[in-house]
């Protein structure tokens, strides 16, 4: 598979996972207090496949080429807390906020945001109403195993950038 090629199926999977982050987002519409400019979530340690950082750095060169925002916090976040790359944000970010599971050592497991805790117990809530981890990770690492020729190298988001820290 082609670079481009490569680059427009991670396209579409974001775009799956949008649209099924979206259909959740109005499930629990009233318990989501994530909006723009929280960012807590947003933190400066995120990796992400060598794909996804391949990714930004092909369609952001003007932000790149300035300097990362608030140290500790995301490198991509503008001073109001706001997203600089928001339709390319990379997988792990398109989920954030979301009840969550995954199963690990054959238990199940759930997670929200301390902000969206308030609401039906996520052990009471349907599975098919949480985002499920897992299938959409699998497909990214395949998708990652084809453009990085095997290697799942890892990009730290704020090593994108080129300018000097503020």
């Amino acid at each position: 598979m082609t670079k481009p090629e490569t680059f427009e199926a991670l396209r579409a999977l974001y775009d799956e996972v949008d649209e099924r982050a979206a259909s959740l987002e109005a499930v629990h519409e009233a318990r989501l207090n994530c909006r723009r400019g929280c960012a807590d979530c947003c933190v400066d340690e995120l990796t992400v496949f060598a794909l996804e950082a391949d990714n930004i750095q092909s369609r952001h060169a003007a932000v790149l080429a300035d300097a990362p925002r608030r140290p500790g916090a995301c490198a991509f976040l503008d001073e109001a807390g706001g997203c600089r790359i928001y339709v390319d944000r990379p997988y792990v970010c398109r989920t954030q906020g979301l009840p969550l599971r995954w199963e690990e050592d054959d238990a199940e497991y759930r997670d929200i945001c301390p902000l969206n805790e308030e609401g039906p117990p996520l052990v009471q809530i349907g599975a098919e109403q949480c985002f499920t981890l897992g299938p959409f990770e699998g497909r990214l690492a395949e998708l990652m195993r084809q453009y990085g020729g095997g290697r799942m190298t890892r990009v730290a988001l704020r090593d994108l950038f080129r300018g000097d820290e503020p």
